[in-house]
């Protein structure tokens, strides 16, 4: 979105003509939309405007929920806004540690401010793009406590603030799409200036899930955060905001359940063992944490092989930080016999799960030339170094 654009949109005409949009529900809906608008008399630019930002919201409900329907978004703000529930931790932390007036440097469309206001923290917000320092004002001006300005992340004065949450940007803008940067110096704000206020005062710094864990300061804790099994997040705390005696941790989010795995530092992987007739993968969040082996001792479970993701034990591994197979059989590991163990079976349908295979699985699913109306679910995995595949059935 540029200047002009955010312009059509904040004008009382651009804003009442968007919140009386119908729900975006495909792109098939846009020609008859634009010849409606344009016969009613609205310009080509606030069309487009309005437009945008109606899919955007539609979009944004999956983050925000109802509370979409009254916010402006740009298109990188949204993919980097934190949801709405995560933002909530993030700021009960805050109010946790007795923290009152929190900086959001690099708010971006305004997320996680949206959240500290909403429990009557004081907040100064700032985002070095003027367009997203505008939008942001606009989704947080119903919260009297909360200002925002268009300021770079290093020139925000900190006196008298005691709290500070960081979402550096980790995209760039080219060639009207977005990359990802490398380079954590490319940050905006780069990581050494994130780590550095967290040596000063109580921080969260938001980065994403696959950040190189070498460089998370050896006094932070780590935390992943997985909702219904996508990985969106690690946060890493400093000073009040950080959690005595925990050093990596693992939010699992599913529904509106919530459960944690914690351990002073990264565990020791568990021992590896023969096949047992239950298989366990982790969830994406103890993976990147770090605390397989953790999980494994509150199951008296094993590893397959060293360095894959599997558990394996004797009896089901019920547990909220990992989904539960029965193992049903084996079967070859090589592709020919594989096709005719799966033909004589009769499945039609599958399922493909790998760790520590090189194969594409639907690649592999065509040449398998898959026929018959049962459904399987297919592990190609490794056993002590070794290929196999098996057979399992979810136990959830």
């Amino acid at each position: 979105m540029d200047r002009a654009e955010l312009v059509e949109l904040l004008s009382p005409q651009g804003l009442s003509l968007l919140d009386s949009l119908p729900e975006w529900h495909s792109d098939d809906d846009v020609v008859r939309t634009v010849s409606d608008l344009r016969k009613a008399g609205h310009s080509p630019a606030l069309v487009a405007a309005v437009l945008n930002q109606s899919k955007l919201r539609t979009k944004a409900r999956a983050k925000f929920g109802e509370f979409a329907d009254r916010m402006l978004f740009t298109e990188p703000g949204l993919e980097q806004a934190t949801r709405l529930r995560v933002a909530a931790l993030h700021a009960g932390r805050f109010a946790r540690a007795g923290i009152r007036h929190v900086a959001d440097l690099g708010c971006g469309i305004g997320g996680d401010a949206l959240a500290l206001s909403a429990i009557g923290l004081e907040v100064t917000a700032a985002d070095a793009d003027e367009v997203t320092a505008a939008i942001a004002t606009f989704n947080l001006a119903p919260f009297e406590k909360t200002r925002v300005v268009h300021s770079l992340a290093e020139d925000v004065h900190l006196g008298g603030i005691d709290g500070v949450w960081l979402d550096p940007a980790r995209r760039v803008a080219s060639g009207g799409r977005t990359r990802r940067l490398a380079d954590p110096a490319d940050y905006t704000p780069s990581l050494d200036f994130a780590f550095g206020v967290g040596a000063e005062r109580a921080t969260g710094v938001k980065l994403g899930p696959g950040t190189d864990r070498t460089l998370i300061p050896a006094e932070a804790e780590a935390q992943w955060i997985s909702v219904d099994g996508d990985v969106v997040e690690l946060g890493v705390w400093f000073g009040a905001v950080r959690r005595p005696a925990i050093g990596r941790a693992a939010l699992v989010i599913r529904g509106d359940e919530a459960h944690e795995l914690t351990a002073p530092a990264d565990s020791a992987d568990a021992e590896i063992g023969p096949l047992g007739e239950y298989l366990a993968e982790p969830d994406g969040a103890v993976i990147r944490a770090r605390l397989i082996g953790e999980l494994a001792a509150g199951h008296d479970a094993r590893m397959l092989s060293d360095g894959i993701a599997y558990l394996t034990a004797d009896r089901p591994i019920e547990s909220p930080f990992s989904r539960g197979f029965r193992v049903l059989e084996r079967l070859p590991a090589e592709e020919r016999r594989l096709r005719m163990a799966l033909a004589e079976r009769g499945i039609g349908t599958l399922e493909i799960k790998k760790r520590g295979a090189d194969v594409d699985p639907a690649a592999l699913r065509t040449r398998l030339r898959l026929k018959g109306d049962e459904r399987a679910t297919l592990v190609l995995t490794r056993e002590s170094g070794k290929h196999v595949a098996l057979l399992v059935e979810r136990l959830d």
